[in-house]
């Protein structure tokens, strides 16, 4: 294959020509244009299959290099390079079925994916007209056929064990080249993406660098790779057809490179759960022992699992920590000796590397009761505490792997004595009320609402309140909105069923009344005599 790259920048051409390792991506050649006009003389001179180009060039824009393309019907796949986030600039990309629309300052890393899924995009369409020049349209479906076979038959494996009958069927009516007896293993791969990763935020150039790994790895004389797909959001599942009997320290060798690969290539974490390998007929079994297997062990990360070595502790029987230990570290203010203390306790109660997910579970709930049950000693409600996307993301994580477990734990330890720690300083805390009902005066405030946002009991909020300003809350409360009320219709021409309803009273009558208690006169008796002023 052939590359050509434009742009009016000599030293942009340069630093692509040099930090793209183009042997690598199957590109033999790259010619370099700086122009439109030099551009078009190399495209009509030579078979160019990948175009990088920029967008804003003083002699013609890479626009309208794209749109002369397609005029002249060239096979090109065309990535667009700019210095700015134009969605008009992204919108003509689009027009012109452009393969990458891509802002500099360019991050080479992320370039090479693209090219490399350009380059696989060209080699694909050069196979599609090779095989109809061949009279062979089944390969272009080929692949597609074997991987919907393969994504239906796990689906319906983790619902329901599959018969035999069922499988050859399968088989047959797609045509596929399987005999009943072949020797088929499941591979269930883990993913742990780190934070800010583009595993994290760019998931669909991860999970192709994610097959690229795969299939540059699981190459072997004794087995080919049926299948690589994603059976839930990071968890992939690859199937290998034997050649021979089954090597479990070939597999363990190559799951450990694919760790490697993940940690250093991917930037995350992975796991690797290798099922028992199976006659085609009885593959269904070997996949839902595999689904069950990883659904009922928490793993730690960067671990290879083996189900055939599977001691079955997923059922175990639950040993609680020593909750009275935990109990006085969080009461004399020890986080860290409290996360300590649970980590030693899933390290020691982990077998292999793993604890059972069930056993897990129940360790979690009694932390979380342990924990809300001294919040709640505190005056603070847990279960307002912990809301939000955060406690939301690490809770549903947390039985993923035992790293996860960990997270959660020091999220919820350092939230409740973080908050305790405000909670226990009154003054503070009364203060931060005074200024939240100064602010949102014009809201319902009651001790409820204000024991939501403060995450405190109603009544102590209350108690609490009165004891460091010598003033109930509902007093204060209406203080508060008479203040406003009285700054309202002094300086604004706002009407007084307007100023009633700006500071909280939906109820006029109820407004003029406590109004006119609390200032002597009535609110437009109030309006007039500051309009007036002293006599």
């Amino acid at each position: 294959m052939q590359a050509l790259l434009v742009d009016d920048d000599y030293f942009v051409v340069t630093a692509l020509e040099k930090k793209i390792d183009w042997a690598s991506l199957g590109i033999e050649r790259v010619h370099t244009a700086h122009n439109v006009a030099q551009a078009r003389d190399i495209l009509m001179s030579h078979a160019i299959q990948i175009l990088i180009s920029d967008i804003e060039m003083p002699q013609g824009s890479g626009l309208e290099l794209l749109a002369w393309i397609r005029e002249e019907s060239y096979e090109v796949q065309a990535i667009l390079l700019t210095n700015y986030a134009d969605f008009n600039y992204a919108q003509k990309a689009i027009e012109l079925r452009s393969f990458e629309y891509f802002l500099k300052p360019i991050q080479f890393d992320k370039l090479m994916l693209i090219i490399r899924k350009a380059v696989e995009r060209a080699g694909e369409q050069q196979r599609q007209k090779q095989a109809i020049r061949e009279g062979y349209y089944w390969q272009r479906n080929q692949a597609k056929i074997l991987e919907h076979f393969w994504r239906k038959l796990i689906l319906d494996s983790a619902s329901c064990e599959l018969k035999p009958v069922q499988i050859a069927r399968a088989v047959d009516e797609q045509n596929l080249s399987y005999a009943m007896d072949d020797l088929v293993q499941p591979l269930l791969l883990n993913l742990f993406p780190y934070a800010g990763s583009m595993g994290a935020e760019e998931k669909g150039l991860f999970d192709f660098a994610l097959r690229n790994v795969a299939h540059e790895l699981f190459q072997s004389a004794a087995y080919t790779v049926e299948t690589i797909l994603e059976y839930s959001a990071h968890n992939w599942i690859a199937v290998l057809r034997w050649s021979r009997s089954p090597d479990s320290s070939e597999l363990e060798q190559l799951c450990g490179s694919f760790i490697q690969q993940a940690n250093h290539a991917l930037k995350c974490d992975a796991c690797c759960v290798v099922g028992k390998p199976a006659r085609l007929e009885a593959v269904s079994v070997a996949i839902r022992q595999l689904l069950q297997l990883n659904a009922g062990i928490a793993k730690r990360r960067n671990q290879i699992f083996l189900a055939e070595r599977d001691p079955g502790r997923t059922d175990e029987a639950y040993i609680p920590p020593d909750l009275a230990l935990l109990e006085n570290h969080l009461t004399h203010n020890r986080p860290d000796a409290f996360l300590q203390e649970t980590t030693r306790y899933l390290n020691h109660y982990s077998d292999e590397n793993h604890v059972a997910t069930s056993a897990l579970a129940l360790f979690r709930l009694d932390i979380m009761q342990l924990v809300y049950a001294f919040l709640k000693a505190q005056g603070i409600q847990a279960h307002q505490l912990y809301q939000g996307k955060s406690n939301e993301r690490l809770l549903a994580q947390s039985l993923n792997s035992i790293e996860d477990m960990e997270a959660y734990l020091q999220y919820l330890v350092q939230t409740a004595l973080s908050y305790r720690d405000f909670a226990g300083q009154p003054t503070t805390v009364a203060e931060e009320i005074k200024q939240y009902i100064h602010s949102h005066y014009g809201e319902d405030l009651t001790r409820l609402s204000l024991a939501d946002v403060f995450y405190l009991h109603p009544d102590y909020l209350a108690r609490l309140f009165k004891r460091e300003t010598g003033v109930s809350l509902g007093a204060y409360i209406i203080g508060a909105r008479i203040e406003a009320a009285k700054k309202l219709l002094a300086t604004t021409p706002l009407s007084v069923f307007a100023v009633a309803n700006k500071v909280g009273y939906a109820n006029y009558s109820y407004f003029a009344k406590v109004f006119k208690q609390e200032v002597g006169l009535s609110p437009n008796e109030y309006k007039q005599a500051e309009k007036t002023g002293p006599s």
